[in-house]
């Protein structure tokens, strides 16, 4: 049993989706971190520059600007993995939400929602399966690592309908996904975040407010989520540690999911 390397990821070669920032930029440093070759993607390519540019100095990462909801975007990813390629790690972490009351949520809302958090990973997972074959091989499978959201196991207490409904629907994509990629060996699985600094959750979250974090505790502790809590997990499922597994969800929430 080699210890030592149970959590190697050395010289794989990955895509990380919407790692300019937020969740996506922890996951992103995470692997770079640990050794492997990382590729980023987001819409705007200001945000792709900086992260990289602040990553670079740690091992090797680079990055496009692609807005996955479109057939462009979805040709850009495919055109920068390479077609003659391998890609070991694919993370589908891009995501967006929308809130509103129900009666005035706009039909906009849920379609933005949706096209990004559902249509967006399972067409760009479809153009990348041959890099992802390629890279594939009976005892070390390619992995696909969706970020879901402890959402997707219960009811926020905010009106974003398609999100929560959006992350417990790629749960379950994944776990349908698995089973019919397994005989490729390739894996596929997800994470459900809990509370993390991010762009999005900062818009219905203040991080600066003590009374804020009493209020969003977990059974495991008055804080939120860390860079090493969300890449510790990635790392897990894309080393020889996570080999064995497919069509699971590890919720990283401080315990968040053993709350009725």
């Amino acid at each position: 049993m080699d210890i030592a390397g149970l959590f190697d990821i050395k010289g794989k070669r990955a895509l990380v989706t919407g790692g300019s920032g937020g969740i996506g930029y922890m996951i992103a440093e995470g692997l770079v971190r640990a050794g492997a070759e990382v590729l980023i993607c987001s819409r705007k390519a200001a945000a792709v520059d900086a992260a990289v540019s602040a990553l670079s100095p740690i091992g090797a990462i680079s990055g496009f600007a692609a807005d996955l909801t479109t057939e462009e975007g979805i040709a850009a990813a495919a055109k920068a993995v390479g077609s003659d390629n391998v890609l070991h790690i694919l993370i589908n972490n891009a995501g967006t939400s929308w809130g509103a009351p129900i009666d005035s949520f706009p039909r906009k809302g849920l379609e933005k929602v949706l096209d990004l958090n559902i249509a967006a990973p399972f067409l760009l997972t479809q153009a990348l399966l041959p890099a992802l074959r390629r890279a594939a091989t009976p005892d070390d499978p390619a992995r696909i690592v969706n970020i879901a959201s402890i959402d997707g196991f219960r009811i926020p207490p905010w009106e974003s309908y398609p999100y929560s409904a959006s992350k417990a629907a790629i749960i379950h994509m994944g776990r349908h996904m698995g089973k019919f990629l397994a005989g490729d060996h390739i894996s596929v699985n997800a994470i459900a975040p809990g509370l993390f600094p991010s762009k999005m959750t900062a818009g219905v979250f203040d991080f600066d407010d003590p009374e804020e974090l009493e209020r969003a505790a977990s059974p495991l502790g008055h804080r939120i989520g860390t860079p090493e809590d969300i890449a510790g997990g990635v790392i897990y499922l894309c080393s020889r540690a996570g080999a064995w597994i497919s069509g699971a969800t590890i919720p990283i929430a401080g315990g968040v999911a053993t709350i009725d």
